[in-house]
């Protein structure tokens, strides 16, 4: 404790004790960091999940994680906000989803999840689909929207203290039109790198965008040119961000994209065979353009974790991260889905708690 708070408590009787909680409880120094060696990830210079094997699979050095795109969401089209309301209140209200989306972090952490994506224009927050809502932490030149970041600290702040790695993506296809042109693109990843570097972040990996080899109106955001944004994320940074993007489900990155990446990032959806989770990433690793680097899914929308076969088992037999994706499906309750607004938060439905009960076996300590 400081000398100067402890002579002041003395002086006015007030127990040290109160001043100790007091002065930790301000979230000042930024303290998780993530980093890589080889295939491995890193939290604070620790590999994760060390020493763990699973059914004879290794464990430790990857990094397992879920879709939580909409942690900042909100509709800024009126015409189309109010499907978004809570049941229980008939009203949208995106400070709410955020907090709750805070309060819920613990429990996802003690499950064993060390990552979550969290994507500053979100996702389809019906799972799929896009029609006519916006959702965008940029305006339509780049400039950053306070709300928005001050949401995204919020979660930030909680990932840092918890110890967690968020995936930040910068852009999604269903919004990257709500920029005006290629300058407003790279003004946005101008910004935002430079906000996270202002703020002392060092636990983000950053997705330029979420599938860029769907539907993007700016060629700058597509496979063949999306490496450009790589290069200005570097020279912002210094190199002290780690930044990859991702492509659609059951494809194999772009060789450019594989060279120039500082991790892979594949998503499983469309992977029916959970055996060719396993071809997929042979694809990754015997690319001419590969060298050793962690190959991480973080999308896939197969489950049943109760089978002899499933995708999360395949790639871990691959040794490599996997992403859970959620929605909620036609006739299902508030409590299902993450990526599904209004969300619920917690580990509330049968397919969460399968999912996370399955991570807690496969990452609990020995």
């Amino acid at each position: 404790m400081n000398k100067k708070l402890t002579i002041i408590a003395l002086i006015l009787g007030l127990p040290i004790i109160t001043i100790c909680l007091f002065s930790s409880a301000n979230h000042t120094g930024k303290r998780t960091t993530v980093s890589i060696r080889g295939e491995q990830f890193y939290i604070n210079n620790e590999i994760t999940y060390k020493d763990r094997y699973w059914k004879g699979n290794k464990i430790e050095g990857l990094l397992f994680n879920s879709r939580m795109v909409l942690g900042i969401f909100d509709d800024l089209n009126p015409l189309t906000r109010e499907n978004f309301k809570y049941p229980d209140t008939g009203k949208w209200d995106p400070e709410r989803n955020t907090n709750e989306f805070i309060e819920a972090m613990p429990d996802w952490k003690a499950k064993g999840l060390l990552a979550f994506t969290l994507n500053l224009q979100g996702g389809s927050p019906l799972g799929y689909g896009n029609h006519g809502w916006i959702n965008s932490t940029f305006d339509s030149v780049g400039n950053l929207r306070k709300d928005y970041t001050n949401r995204l600290e919020k979660i930030l702040n909680k990932a840092d203290e918890l110890e967690m790695v968020v995936i930040l993506g910068y852009f999604y296809f269903g919004q990257d039109e709500q920029l005006k042109d290629e300058q407003a693109v790279i003004n946005a990843v101008d910004n935002i790198t430079n906000w996270i570097l202002e703020k002392g972040y060092k636990n983000i990996l950053i997705e330029i965008n979420n599938e860029c080899d769907i539907l993007y109106d700016h060629n700058i955001l597509q496979p063949e040119r999306v490496t450009e944004l790589f290069e200005r994320v570097r020279k912002i940074s210094s190199g002290k961000l780690l930044v990859s993007t991702s492509f659609s489900g059951n494809k194999v990155p772009s060789q450019n994209v594989i060279e120039s990446a500082d991790f892979i990032l594949i998503h499983g959806n469309s992977v029916e065979n959970p055996n060719d989770i396993k071809k997929l990433v042979e694809k990754v690793r015997s690319s001419e353009a590969y060298t050793p680097k962690p190959i991480l899914f973080n999308e896939d929308d197969h489950f049943d974790f109760d089978k002899e076969d499933y995708n999360l088992l395949f790639a871990i037999k691959s040794y490599t991260s996997w992403g859970f994706f959620d929605y909620r499906h036609d006739g299902e309750g508030f409590e299902s889905g993450y990526q599904s607004v209004p969300v619920d938060w917690k580990i509330s439905s049968e397919r969460k708690k399968s999912f996370f009960n399955k991570l807690y076996e496969i990452t609990r300590k020995n």
